[in-house]
């Protein structure tokens, strides 16, 4: 049966991204060698500062680096459930990073996104022990973490190397990628999510959308159509608002898939469903050459 006469249901898709959890059968048969796996180093003092490190094999020099931000709504996620992300974009040459960082309900807003950047931060300081060129970083995330990649991205303050921690001001980022990213969410429909993200009145300054500028690096959004957990209307509207004021903004919409498996078509056994890796692979490849 061809992609295009499936129709994937909810708990459908539920059940097929359970098929990539730790210790799975799927996961355990992902080829992974030509990769190598650092996992647990800290760029932090707490126990959700941690990332861990796809590196091509054999070693490579001055790779393009990605790092991925996993979602589940800014209160669940871990990195080891990753792994089908590293792999896939360590075997075509790309160093990986896969970081955790701390949930609701132990923080609020904007403490993720201070992780992160810290998280980035370290990467740029260290990546080049790994294999991968400090100035050809390129942000990715899933649903909440392609909203911290965007955040990070659009709004200056993040990477700009002045919080009290003296981080060294970041190279302009090479890209982001966004898979079923939250840019334009307001107003906020349920009581988490605004404990999360905090009174009314600041509201705005939680929104990747308002901080668009000429400065924003190339952005590629992607979005399944059948989308019910994040609109794609979240992509539409960040892509038409980055192309208004001369930045690049590629946005893709496939067609048969919804939110999970947006992120699970980057495993070996689901590429069939949507051509996210290419796409990703072909946007980084663009966006890589040194300047």
């Amino acid at each position: 049966m061809s992609a295009c006469a499936l129709r994937i249901t909810q708990p459908a898709e539920a059940r097929i991204v359970a098929l990539l959890s730790p210790g799975s059968l799927i996961t355990a048969l992902a080829p992974r060698a030509r990769t190598r796996l650092t996992t647990g180093l800290g760029y932090g003092p707490g126990p959700r500062h941690q990332l861990d490190i796809y590196s091509p094999f054999p070693r490579p020099e001055g790779a393009p680096v990605v790092v991925f931000f996993y979602g589940g709504g800014w209160e669940d996620g871990d990195r080891d459930f990753y792994k089908f992300v590293g792999t896939a974009l360590a075997e075509r040459g790309i160093v990986t990073v896969v970081p955790d960082y701390r949930l609701f309900p132990e923080v609020r807003f904007p403490s993720f996104l201070e992780d992160a950047a810290d998280a980035v931060a370290w990467v740029q300081a260290e990546i080049d022990a790994f294999g991968g060129d400090p100035k050809r970083v390129l942000l990715m995330g899933h649903s909440a973490g392609a909203y911290i990649a965007a955040m990070l991205a659009l709004d200056a303050t993040w990477l700009s190397g002045t919080r009290a921690a003296g981080l060294i001001p970041l190279p302009r980022l090479r890209g982001v990628i966004g898979l079923a990213g939250p840019y334009d969410f307001l107003p906020l429909h349920t009581e988490v999510l605004r404990a999360i993200f905090g009174p009314p009145e600041t509201l705005w300054q939680t929104q990747p959308i308002h901080f668009v500028s000429p400065a924003a690096p190339p952005m590629l959004l992607l979005h399944g159509a059948l989308d019910r957990t994040v609109l794609p209307r979240n992509s539409s509207r960040l892509a038409a608002e980055l192309r208004s004021v001369g930045c690049i903004a590629e946005e893709k919409v496939y067609p048969i898939i919804g939110h999970k498996l947006l992120v699970a078509a980057l495993a070996f056994p689901l590429r069939f469903l949507a051509p996210v890796l290419r796409d990703s692979l072909d946007f980084i490849r663009h966006m890589e050459t040194p300047a």
